[in-house]
C-alpha cells in the first residue's frame, strides 16, 4: 500500500514538472501580462504599443535617476524602471536602458562638465532634500534621460516641477506622465517629415525675439515660418496650423477672409488675443493707466465659430507678485505684492491639453463666452479661480491697488473661462455677405459651410506665449519664467499641447489623462494610532501562521490515527 502511494506521488510530481516545462515552452511564443492595479498603471496604451513596434532600429536610453533619494523619488525611480520594462517587452529591436548616478566616484572629476552638458541638452535639474544617518543634505539632481535612436537624441524629462502643486503630487503627476513623456520623445525621433505651421505677421504681432523660446520648443516637432499674408490667397496653403500671437492692430478684411477660408478648409488655428490695451510705460512712470478696448476685427469671425472674447479685465486672488515701492522719496522700499491683473490659472484634468499641468501665468486677461453654434463642440480648457473680479473697460489700473487689501465682495464672480477649444465644421463669417462674383469665382474657391472638421483654440491673452527678454544680453527668458517670483510656470507646455492637439489630434496627448491615484497615509491617524497598527501588522501574520499550523497538525494527526 505504501509502495502504491509512493508510485502515485512520484507520478504526480513528474506530471507537474512536465506541465511547468510545457507551459514555459509555450509562453516563449506568446506574450501576455496581467495588470491587477485599479488604474491599469502597467498597461500600455494601444497607440504606445504600435509606436514601439514601429521602431526599425535599436533604441538606447541613459536615465540620470540613480543614487540616494527620498522615498518619493525612489518611487519615481522604481516606476520608471517598470515602465521601461513594459516598453522593452513590446519592442521588436534592441531596447536598452542604463541608470546613471552622476555622483559616482568615477564621475567626481568631471561632475561639473556632466551637469553643464545635461543642462545644455535640456534636462531641468531639481534640488532634492535627502535624510541620511549623518543628517539632512541637499543635492541637485537631473531627473531626466537622453533617448538615442538612429544617431539622433531627444530629451525625456522624467520629473517636472509644477508651480502651485505640492511636491507629492508633482511626483505623482510625473509617474502618471511617464508613458506620455517617453512616447513623445520616441515620436520626435521617429519623425522624418515635420508638418509646417506659421506665425501670422503683418499686424504688429509678437516678434521673433518675443516668441523665441516657444519657437525653439515647437521646432522639435514642426517646420515653422513667420508669414505675412499680405492679401495673398494661397499664403497659408502649405501649413497645417497657424498661430495668431497678440496682434496689436486690426486685421483687415482681406487677410481675415484668407484666415477664415484656411480654417474652413481644414486648417487649424491658435488665437492668442488681447482685447484690452494697457500702456505699461505709463503705469510704471505714473503709477496708473487705463485699460482700453482695442478691436482686432476678429470678433465677428470668432463669434461665427462659437466664442466671444469680452472687452474686460479679470482680477484673481490667485495671482503672481510684483515689486512695489512702499517707501518714501529717497528711501525706496520694494516689497513683493499681489498683482491681481496677472492670474495664475491652475489647469484641471478634464482634457488632455491641460491634464497634469501646473499653474499657467496670464497678464491682463479677459473672459470668453461660448456662443450657440450648431455642430460645434466647445470645451473650456482654462478658467480662473472662484475668487475672480470682472472689471469692464475703460478700466482704471493703479499700482496702489497692489498695496491695499481688496474688497472680498468684488471677487465673487466665480471661475471665468480664459481658454476655449472649438471643434467641428465651422460656418464662414462671410457666408451670404460677399458678392456672388467672389463667392462663385473658382480661382478663389470660397467655402461658406465647411465640409471637413477643423479645430480652433482661443486664448484671451496674447502674453501667454510671449517670453521676456534679458535687457543686458538681449537673450530670451524661458517662456513662463517670472523674473520677480523666480519661478517658471507651465505656459510653454500649455502652448505646445495646444499646437500638438491642433496638428495631430489627441493620439499622443490622451496618454496625459492617465491618472495614478496618490494614496497618502492619514497623518492624524498615523500619529495617534501608529502603535496599534504596528502591533496588528506584526502579530496578525504570526498568529495566523500559528493557527494554521495547529489546524494542519490536528488534521494530519486525525488522518493517520484513523488509518492505523
Amino acid at each position: 500500500m505504501a509502495s502504491n502511494q509512493k508510485t502515485k506521488d512520484i507520478t504526480t510530481l513528474v506530471l507537474v514538472i512536465a506541465v511547468i516545462i510545457m507551459v514555459n515552452f509555450i509562453s516563449t511564443y506568446f506574450f501576455k501580462r496581467f495588470d491587477l492595479t485599479t488604474e491599469k498603471r502597467y498597461t500600455l496604451n494601444s497607440k504606445t504599443i504600435d509606436l514601439i513596434k514601429d521602431l526599425d532600429d535599436g533604441l538606447y536610453i541613459k536615465i540620470y535617476l540613480e543614487g540616494e533619494f527620498n522615498p518619493a523619488f525612489t518611487r519615481l525611480q522604481n516606476e520608471t524602471k517598470e515602465m521601461l520594462d513594459e516598453f522593452r517587452a513590446y519592442a521588436k529591436n534592441d531596447f536598452n536602458y542604463e541608470f546613471i548616478n552622476i555622483y559616482d566616484e568615477a564621475n567626481k572629476g568631471e561632475l561639473e562638465k556632466i551637469q553643464r552638458d545635461l543642462y545644455q541638452k535640456g534636462i531641468i535639474p531639481t534640488e532634492l532634500n535627502i535624510k541620511s544617518e549623518s543628517g539632512n543634505k541637499s543635492q541637485v539632481i537631473f531627473p531626466g534621460a537622453i533617448v538615442t535612436y538612429k544617431g539622433r537624441e531627444a530629451v525625456w524629462q522624467i520629473f517636472r516641477q509644477q508651480q502651485g502643486i505640492p511636491p507629492e503630487e508633482c511626483v505623482n503627476n510625473s509617474v502618471s506622465g511617464l508613458e506620455y513623456e517617453l512616447s513623445n520623445a520616441i515620436k520626435k525621433l521617429q519623425r522624418v517629415v515635420k508638418p509646417r505651421i506659421a506665425f501670422i505677421q503683418g499686424h504688429h504681432e509678437l516678434d521673433t525675439m518675443q516668441t523665441a523660446d516657444i519657437y525653439d520648443a515647437l521646432s522639435e516637432y514642426y517646420e515653422i515660418d513667420y508669414v505675412n499674408i499680405n492679401h495673398r490667397l494661397k499664403a497659408l496653403q502649405p501649413y497645417r496650423a497657424i498661430i495668431v500671437a497678440k496682434p496689436d492692430s486690426a486685421i483687415d478684411e482681406k487677410d481675415k477672409f484668407i484666415i477664415d477660408q484656411f480654417i474652413l478648409k481644414g486648417g487649424r488655428a491658435l488665437f492668442c488675443i488681447d482685447q484690452v490695451y494697457t500702456d505699461m510705460d505709463t503705469l510704471k512712470a505714473k503709477g496708473y493707466t487705463l485699460g482700453l478696448s482695442l478691436s482686432k476685427n476678429l470678433d465677428d469671425m470668432l463669434f461665427s465659430y462659437g466664442a466671444r472674447i469680452n472687452y474686460n479685465l479679470l482680477n484673481d486672488y490667485n495671482c503672481s507678485y510684483i515689486p512695489i515701492n512702499r517707501g518714501f522719496k529717497g528711501a525706496p522700499d520694494f516689497q513683493m505684492s499681489p498683482w491681481y491683473y496677472n492670474p495664475l490659472v491652475l489647469a484641471g484634468k478634464e482634457h488632455p491639453i491641460v491634464s497634469n499641468l501646473g499653474s499657467i501665468k496670464f497678464e491682463f486677461v479677459s473672459n470668453i463666452d461660448t456662443i450657440s453654434s450648431k455642430g460645434i463642440r466647445k470645451t473650456v480648457l482654462l478658467s480662473t479661480s472662484r475668487n475672480t473680479r470682472i472689471q469692464n473697460t475703460p478700466a482704471r489700473i493703479t499700482l496702489a491697488a497692489a498695496m491695499m487689501k481688496p474688497k472680498d465682495e468684488l471677487f465673487k464672480k466665480g471661475p471665468q473661462p480664459v481658454a476655449v477649444l472649438l471643434e467641428g465644421k465651422f460656418k464662414s463669417v462671410y457666408d451670404h455677405r460677399i458678392p456672388i462674383s467672389i463667392s462663385s469665382d473658382t480661382a478663389i474657391g470660397f467655402t461658406g459651410q465647411a465640409n471637413v472638421n477643423s479645430a480652433v483654440i482661443i486664448v484671451a491673452d496674447g502674453d501667454v506665449l510671449r517670453n521676456d527678454i534679458q535687457g543686458a544680453t538681449m537673450t530670451p527668458f524661458p517662456l513662463g519664467f517670472d523674473r520677480y517670483m523666480k519661478q517658471t510656470f507651465a505656459n510653454k507646455t500649455f502652448v505646445l499641447n495646444c499646437v500638438n492637439y491642433l496638428c495631430e489630434g489627441s493620439t499622443l496627448l490622451d496618454l496625459r489623462t492617465r491618472e495614478v491615484k496618490l494614496r497618502i497615509l492619514d497623518k492624524k491617524k498615523l500619529k495617534n494610532e501608529s502603535g496599534k497598527w504596528k502591533l496588528i501588522n506584526v502579530s496578525v501574520p504570526i498568529l495566523s501562521i500559528a493557527v494554521l499550523g495547529i489546524i494542519l497538525f490536528r488534521l494530519r494527526k486525525r488522518r493517520y490515527t484513523s488509518r492505523y
